[in-house]
């Protein structure tokens, strides 16, 4: 045998001893797992880029073993209906606010407590800290798998079809969209309004068809979603911050490989932060992006809101529902509420 055919042989040798010796490719090639991740941000929002990044990665990473395809926009249903397919495994993975899941588990509402935060800093001292560890361990024995990192769905801005929101009185008897959350219609009716329940893909229609004359939410999904062509005003109220936590069927979760998990870890982490990160940027510009489009925004004090849902009693209401030690821990970060 030449040196060069000696060679050739060895090359393909060694080619073939690395496939063999890769675990992701001769598991690959054995049997793949083509997981869904659902979500209700439109196919624009950072999330829903950032998963379909991270989604890229870990089919590239993992040498196509695990493979995931993204449905946002509701695309699989309402967020009631994806959390009941992730719950029986028809669905592996789903990003879900808190304050939805809340109708599953009341405690991961509590980061939606109207006035709790003041800014950023604080929101992530707490979610990255006690307060969020604390609502991971409630979804943990729920026998969902949650991520540590938790999206940035941002703080949240109440929107009119019919008159500027100033006061707490500008919301009597006003229709506003809210999500399907004891929470947020408990907050809204505390402030007197008539809170009506939509699930988020089907809010667009509810605001052009009148079946509420308003909806809250934060900057880039009014963006995202258009609601400037069916809302004139935007009063910056930041009264409620709302995130969405990334959770996984914890059975589908524990069948992939364990290197498996642990690439898909980490790029469900590092898009988690990459989004948070988008959402700031979007924010810096888009009320000059939305008032380009005919909004028309204020500012209001929060003082007045704020000491009227104390003297609604929600405050009360709430630390009972969530008890004293989840509620001592959201005070470390928000000071005395009530």
């Amino acid at each position: 045998m030449t040196m060069i055919a000696r060679r050739q042989v060895l090359g393909v040798s060694g080619a073939v001893a690395a496939t063999l010796a890769s675990p992701y490719i001769r598991r690959a090639q054995a049997a793949g797992f083509a997981y869904k991740f659902g979500c209700d941000t439109p196919p624009d929002h950072p999330l829903s880029l950032r998963m379909q990044e991270a989604s890229d990665r870990i089919r590239s990473e993992t040498d196509g073993l695990l493979q995931i395809k993204v449905f946002p926009f509701s695309s699989l249903g309402s967020d009631t209906d994806m959390l009941s397919q992730l719950r029986s495994g028809a669905l592996e993975f789903m990003t879900l606010s808190g304050n939805i899941l809340s109708t599953l588990l009341p405690l991961t509402s509590i980061n939606g407590i109207a006035f709790a935060f003041q800014d950023y800093a604080t929101v992530w001292r707490a979610m990255d800290g006690d307060l969020g560890a604390h609502v991971r361990a409630a979804i943990g024995k729920a026998g969902l798998t949650v991520m540590p990192h938790i999206f940035d769905n941002g703080f949240r801005q109440m929107t009119s079809s019919t008159h500027p929101i100033a006061t707490p009185d500008d919301l009597n008897g006003f229709k506003m969209r809210v999500p399907v959350s004891p929470l947020w219609v408990s907050t809204f009716r505390a402030l007197g309004a008539s809170p009506v329940s939509i699930n988020a893909s089907e809010m667009y229609s509810a605001l052009q068809t009148k079946v509420a004359d308003g909806q809250e939410n934060a900057l880039p999904a009014i963006w995202t979603t258009k609601i400037y062509e069916v809302q004139k005003y935007c009063a910056m109220t930041s009264h409620i911050w709302d995130g969405f936590w990334f959770l996984a069927n914890s059975g589908t979760w524990r069948r992939l490989p364990e290197d498996a998990r642990a690439v898909a870890a980490r790029h469900f982490e590092a898009a988690a932060l990459a989004e948070r990160a988008d959402v700031a940027a979007q924010d810096a510009k888009l009320r000059s992006d939305l008032e380009a489009k005919g909004m028309v925004f204020n500012t209001p004090e929060r003082a007045p809101f704020r000491e009227k849902l104390r003297k609604a009693g929600f405050f009360a209401e709430w630390k009972k529902t969530y008890g004293d030690e989840a509620w001592a821990i959201l005070e470390r970060y928000a000071g005395p509420l009530g």
